[in-house]
């Protein structure tokens, strides 16, 4: 019996064994190989010493002696909490970041900084601090850009140290303290109301200017129209008297005798018994009594048309008839046409030199403004 049990138990410690080694090779093994993804590398350390960077892949270490640490290559994002800062205007904000990092050399970001990662993040925060400190208040509101490139320019130096490129930093928000937003937003309102009174004003004055400018505009289309008016009523005037002048040209010395017996006539109706008659109009009755009873007392003309002598058709412009009523009739054709057109160049301030427009007339008035202001000051 007591064989058959050492034997039994010798082949339960031989199986142990085997397990066991089995068990230490397989773990040597697993030891032995380091897989490293595609965007990160891995620093290799034996007994404590840094060996080596492992690249993206199957890697075989050292087994059991062997620590990896591994390191993101590809661009990572760190918050910089909301810091507060007092300007260089002594105006209290509050403002927080964006920082984009990339490591570049995972041997000095293994080496060279503890926590690369909170490193960078501490220094971004008393750089901003210090950014705005040196900067007014309405810099830091408006000049967004340059305080992320003073941010960027101040991380640099250091970073290049530890293996870190500072790729961008961007600043969300800058918020002054409440009263200062009060103020800020009482003056901006202030703005506002005062821009509002100055187009108002703007808009009245150019008001005024057009009214003016249109009212002188219709003053010169109104004094056109009666100029026309009166060239008109003057050619009218012409024409009658060209027309009195010819008919009484046809009629001729029978007219005027005739005129004179209803003078005549009209004369012997009066009461009075004595007249003294001027030599013409003695004339005149004898020629028109030789007409009438055809004595050959005195050889008179007869009653027939008698043409005028040469200074009366002279004087009357008789031989110039044809003539004036062409000149007449050709200045009394008026162009409807230019007339309408240099009205509607009146109306839209291109009629002469004279007529400017409104924008014309504003900036001569700021500029009397200015020139009054400027002499005053």
């Amino acid at each position: 019996m007591e064989p058959i049990t050492l034997q039994a138990g010798l082949g339960f410690g031989l199986v142990s064994v085997g397990l066991l080694a089995l068990l230490l090779v397989v773990v040597t093994l697993w030891q032995s190989f380091e897989i490293v993804d595609a965007y990160e590398k891995k620093t290799l350390t034996v007994f404590g010493e840094y060996r080596k960077l492992l690249e993206p892949g199957i890697n075989l270490i050292p087994p059991f002696v062997s620590r990896t640490y591994p390191f993101d290559m590809r661009t990572q994002t760190l918050d910089v909490p909301r810091q507060e800062a007092i300007t260089r205007d002594n105006s209290p904000v509050t403002a927080d970041a964006v920082v984009y990092i990339k490591v570049m050399d995972a041997k000095k970001a293994f080496l060279e900084v503890d926590d690369y990662k909170k490193a960078v993040s501490n220094l971004a925060q008393t750089t901003l601090r210090a950014v705005l400190g040196d900067m007014e208040l309405d810099d830091t509101l408006n000049k967004r850009q340059e305080i992320n490139a003073k941010i960027r320019k101040e991380l640099d130096e250091p970073t290049d140290e530890w293996g870190i490129r500072v790729e961008s930093v961007e600043v969300r928000e800058v918020n002054p303290s409440k009263d200062v937003q009060q103020a800020m937003e009482q003056q901006t309102s202030a703005e506002r109301r005062r821009r509002a009174m100055i187009l108002e004003a703007q808009g009245e004055r150019r008001s005024a200017v057009e009214q003016a400018e249109g009212d002188k505009q219709s003053n010169i289309i109104r004094a056109q129209g009666e100029k026309q008016s009166q060239i008109l009523e003057a050619q009218g005037d012409a024409i009658s008297t060209v027309l009195r002048a010819r008919s009484a040209e046809s009629m001729g010395e029978r007219a005027i005798i005739e005129r004179g017996m209803e003078t005549l006539e009209e004369i012997g109706k009066g009461e009075s018994t004595t007249f003294v008659l001027p030599q013409e109009l003695t004339s005149l009755v004898g020629r028109y009594g030789k007409a009438l009873s055809g004595s050959d007392v005195q050889q008179m003309e007869g009653l027939d048309g008698k043409e005028f002598d040469a200074d009366t058709r002279k004087m009357l412009g008789l031989d110039d008839i044809d003539e004036i009523l062409g000149q007449i009739e050709e200045s009394a054709e008026m162009n409807v046409e230019e007339l309408e057109k240099e009205a509607e160049a009146v109306k839209s301030g291109d009629a002469g030199a004279s007529i400017r427009s409104a924008d014309e007339v504003i900036q001569e008035m700021d500029d009397e403004e200015a020139a009054e202001v400027e002499k005053e000051q």
